[in-house]
């Protein structure tokens, strides 16, 4: 194990209520390609604090690499929805583009 992902885990004990750590565990589980793990770390988050609009993109993407297009699309336009409602253009571009990429409305019915 990491020092980092050693150095995260001990924060998550401590406080497992703490956002930011909670998506550093999911980043440092992707890098490993544990993506079950990463995925449960993001879904966690995102049942904690569904405003945390960073976790949507990566969520998706995750998504994507496990082929579940329908699914990340639909992640997607969730985080659309969150970036709109607290007005963070910048997520909101890149949650657009990663939507845009996987198809549209019709690929997903």
């Amino acid at each position: 194990m990491g020092n980092r992902k050693a150095m995260l885990l001990q924060m998550w004990e401590n406080d497992s209520k703490d956002d930011f750590v909670c998506f550093a565990l999911a980043k440092e589980y992707e890098k490993e390609d544990d993506l079950a793990k990463a995925k449960s770390y993001y879904e966690m988050l995102k049942n904690n604090n569904p405003e945390y609009v960073g976790l949507y993109y990566h969520l998706g993407k995750l998504l994507e690499a496990q082929e579940q297009f329908s699914s990340a699309f639909s992640t997607y336009k969730e985080g659309i929805a969150v970036a709109k409602k607290i007005g963070d253009q910048h997520a909101l571009s890149e949650l657009a583009a990663a939507k845009l990429e996987l198809g549209d409305e019709e690929d997903f019915e």
